[in-house]
């Protein structure tokens, strides 16, 4: 009811329906007549309709009028559809480890273009003067030992791995570099003093020094270009050893390939027994006394030119074991090779081991200066640094859901590595040692919370 005007209609009136059947169409439904007993002055009511004529109307109300479509049924959604859960912040990543310096990176690539084109030069070396068959021959072969070389120098490298770029550089520059630039010499000696020039001479006083020169330079070149990843003495023997290795293979394939041209099967037998099974690795032995003299230089934090002069020292001792194996040649090869040759090999295997054995104290001493600072407990010092300590925490890791042994090898990995450039940073000749200390010392603590995660 309004105060001061006619009532206004209602708006939204739907039509009425069609009467049922027997009512006739003028009577409205819903009207009642009115009662005598009831005053003259009646308001009029909204028109009623019941549920039969709504169900029997074809009108639709605009605001119901449009509904959505759906490729299927299946396409439906269902009568409540919650919102998606708002998608959390990304979580902070693991930091990456500081890269070496960009002109090392830089000279490594140059090294690696001058390593290919001497190898084109090698390659049209062997197959003009000993052919594509005997070079394929003597490859295959020098193989074997090459393998067996390898798979030792992998196991000392196991406690603190190298990088892989820089051990394939070590491999090629010995079997490529280093046997190329020898030649090179050689020929070179040959057209000034022509003539035939004296055998024992050129194997017991050229050939160690000259080849152990070039040797010696891709060691150099390493400790130059990549001297954060030059550590200790065990890693002077890594390298010096993977580069002896190299060129022990290129030089193998040319013996193999000229035994095989000049005697056939048995003379190759005979030079495959002396080299591959004999002696296999004689020149990874000299140069490793190379190696070893500068990674005493870089565990000291010498300065270049110290290390360049322990690495000659170093060089001089591989020199002299080089022909002292040459010479024997010439004399009787079996006795000096059980009386000299075999207790230099021990030594060198008793070397190796006290080496790592120094390493692993090393190790130990700088994460317990972390273990201090409340990094590490000491029970995980133990585990990270010593070998026993690792196979066992392995073990653990593989009982773990999910065997979590590459979760363990990341942490001891890392911890390793922190170990490392702790030491660098103590001598002082690494300035990026705290950026990557801190950098490790945040991987090491997410892989020790993955490993107790449930």
């Amino acid at each position: 009811m309004s105060s001061g005007g006619p009532s206004q209609p209602s708006p939204y009136t739907p039509p009425p329906a069609q009467p049922p059947a027997g009512q006739p169409a003028h009577v409205q439904p819903g009207y009642a007549p009115p009662q005598p007993q009831q005053p003259a002055v009646q308001y009029p009511q909204a028109p009623q309709y019941g549920a039969q004529q709504y169900a029997q109307s074809a009108y639709t109300p605009a605001a119901f009028s449009q509904r959505p479509t759906y490729a299927s049924v299946l396409a439906q959604p269902t009568p409540y559809s919650p919102p998606a859960p708002v998608a959390p912040s990304p979580s902070q990543g693991l930091p990456a480890l500081p890269s070496g310096k960009r002109g090392g990176r830089i000279a490594l690539g140059v090294l690696f273009g001058f390593l290919g084109l001497l190898l084109l030069a090698l390659i049209a070396y062997f197959g003009l003067f000993l052919g594509a068959l005997a070079s394929v021959i003597g490859l295959v072969l020098a193989l074997i030992p090459l393998t067996a070389v390898f798979l030792v120098v992998r196991m000392i490298d196991r406690w603190e791995p190298e990088p892989k770029s820089l051990v394939f550089f070590a491999i090629a520059w010995g079997a490529i570099a280093a046997v190329g630039l020898t030649l090179l010499v050689d020929l070179g000696l040959s057209i000034v003093l022509g003539g035939p020039r004296n055998e024992v001479a050129g194997a017991v006083i050229q050939a160690p020094v000259v080849e152990e020169l070039w040797k010696g330079v891709g060691v150099f070149l390493i400790f130059l270009i990549a001297r954060r990843s030059f550590d200790g003495p065990v890693d002077g023997v890594v390298y010096g050893a993977l580069v002896g290795a190299g060129f022990a293979f290129t030089e193998n394939i040319q013996y193999f390939a000229i035994s095989l041209i000049e005697g056939g099967g048995e003379q190759l037998t005979v030079t495959f027994i002396l080299r591959a099974i004999m002696s296999p690795f004689a020149h990874a032995m000299f140069t490793s006394l190379t190696g070893l003299a500068i990674g005493l230089a870089a565990r000291r934090g010498a300065s270049t030119g110290a290390a360049i002069g322990f690495g000659l020292l170093g060089m001089l001792g591989a020199m002299f074991l080089h022909g002292l194996w040459n010479g024997s040649s010439f004399a009787n090869f079996f006795l000096l090779y059980f009386v000299l040759q075999v207790p230099l090999f021990v030594g060198f295997i008793l070397g190796v081991v006290a080496l790592r054995r120094e390493e692993a104290r090393l190790t130990k001493a700088r994460l317990g200066d972390y273990a201090a600072a409340g990094w590490f407990t000491p029970e995980e010092v133990t585990m990270l640094a010593t070998p026993a300590g690792r196979k066992t925490g392995l073990r653990w890791a593989a009982q773990l859901r999910g065997d979590r042994r590459p979760l363990m090898r990341e942490f001891i990995k890392d911890a390793t590595t922190l170990a490392a450039v702790r030491q660098r940073a103590i001598t002082g000749r690494d300035p990026m040692a705290p950026a990557e200390e801190q950098a490790l010392l945040v991987r090491t603590r997410a892989a020790r919370a993955a490993l107790l995660a449930y």
